[in-house]
């Protein structure tokens, strides 16, 4: 079954900035929307940032303005740039379709220092 791979995270000052890449396989990657979720200790986990297949985009409330999704269909990568990065967005980050989702990865660890 197809996985998508993420990588990125790392530990970074509040006001800070990283970027998380996600990288996907399959053959239908570009007509597939890419979600970008987290989950934050002791929370479920959701859905933070998608993209669809023509390039739109869609944000939470709580990264609107903030975070920026992309992606290049090219090397089947979808990209997180982060920015103004606070406490709150601390969590255990991963891509996935938002349709017919894969088997989750392992996703990447985000820690935002206060």
């Amino acid at each position: 079954q197809v996985q998508l791979v993420e990588s990125g995270g790392g530990l970074v000052q509040a006001g800070g900035s990283l970027r998380l890449s996600c990288a996907a396989s399959g053959r239908i990657f570009s007509m597939r929307a890419v979600g970008w979720y987290r989950r934050a200790p002791g929370k479920q986990r959701e859905l933070v940032a998608t993209i669809y297949s023509g390039g739109s985009t869609n944000y939470a409330d709580s990264v609107k303005g903030r975070f920026a999704i992309s992606r290049d269909n090219d090397k089947k990568m979808v990209s997180l740039q982060m920015n103004s990065l606070k406490p709150e967005d601390t969590g255990v980050y991963y891509c996935n379709y938002i349709t017919s989702p894969s088997i989750w990865g392992q996703g990447t660890q985000v820690t935002v220092s206060s």
